[in-house]
């Protein structure tokens, strides 16, 4: 198997090489963020919006590499055309860095750690040839930290969650709030379709600002008449939903049809789905 190539700390090197201190803070603590960018065929889905995410997650952490667009793109299109595949993610890493010392206090005067990698990925299930069915969900209240917005590395509320939904022998959880709101799935955001109108919840602590959401709601909002709105969804609406989807960078638009072991609908995909994710493959590379 051929060794994939890796960016750490401004080199490219095989990802045999590649190593990262013990005393990284992103080990030590999960105290960095991460990104995700899908690519076809050697084209990124949503660089720009990943990037502006990527910045304000850093920010709102106080790790500093002001980087410019121009730059991250650059580099990242050297690491598609380093490495092979047609369906790839990047994954983007960026600590705070390594500190001879480990305390709780951000340690002053150290360099962040910049990790990325790119790794296979499934091109995009294709829901429309009737060879797929959609997916099975299950609800659990949301017990993740309540700062979701920004997009750590510390991860385990969603992985206990997803593992949940294995152990359930479901694709995905349906997350809830202590009021029975929607939040997000463990690793996607949530769209609800009722009575012709496309529900969404609204950006706050408790989701992150995922970049297919807002290709989605964009593309709505510009070339459909559906009437959209980002407000607050109770579990009870979903459970009379017409149709739910789940949304994030490598599942593109993903359509349910079981919530709690009960129909979505009629337990079909549906027809806007259909509509809106075509739409979703036709400017997807336009972001």
């Amino acid at each position: 198997m051929t060794d994939s190539i890796v960016f750490l700390n401004g080199t490219f090197m095989p990802q045999s090489e590649a190593m990262i201190s013990p005393l990284d803070r992103g080990f030590l603590f999960g105290d960095g963020i991460y990104e995700v960018i899908p690519a076809y065929d050697r084209k990124m889905v949503g660089f720009a919006p990943h990037i502006r995410r990527l910045q304000n997650s850093l920010t709102a952490i106080g790790i500093n590499l002001d980087w410019s667009e121009d730059k991250w793109r650059q580099l990242l299109s050297e690491l598609l055309r380093q490495n092979s595949g047609d369906s790839l993610a990047i994954y983007i890493q960026v600590s705070r860095g390594v500190s001879p010392k480990r305390q709780h206090g951000f340690p002053d005067n150290i360099e962040p750690t910049l990790f990325m990698m790119c790794y296979a990925i499934k091109p995009p299930v294709n829901y429309d040839d009737g060879n797929h069915q959609g997916l099975h969900l299950v609800s659990q209240q949301d017990l993740r930290w309540r700062q979701c917005h920004i997009k750590s590395t510390s991860l385990l509320g969603n992985v206990l969650h997803y593992q949940s939904s294995q152990d359930h022998n479901v694709d995905e959880c349906l997350l809830f709030n202590e009021a029975e709101q929607i939040t997000e799935a463990s690793s996607c955001n949530v769209f609800v379709v009722k009575n012709k109108q496309i529900f969404t919840p609204s950006l706050d602590s408790q989701l992150l600002p995922g970049i297919t959401r807002a290709i989605v709601l964009d593309l709505l909002r510009t070339h459909t008449d559906y009437q959209v709105l980002e407000q607050n969804i109770s579990l009870q609406q979903a459970r009379s939903a017409d149709e739910i989807w789940l949304t994030s960078s490598t599942k593109n638009i993903a359509p349910a049809i079981t919530l709690d072991g009960e129909k979505i609908g009629s337990g079909k995909i549906g027809k806007t789905y259909k509509e809106v994710n075509s739409l979703f493959n036709q400017f997807k590379y336009d972001y």
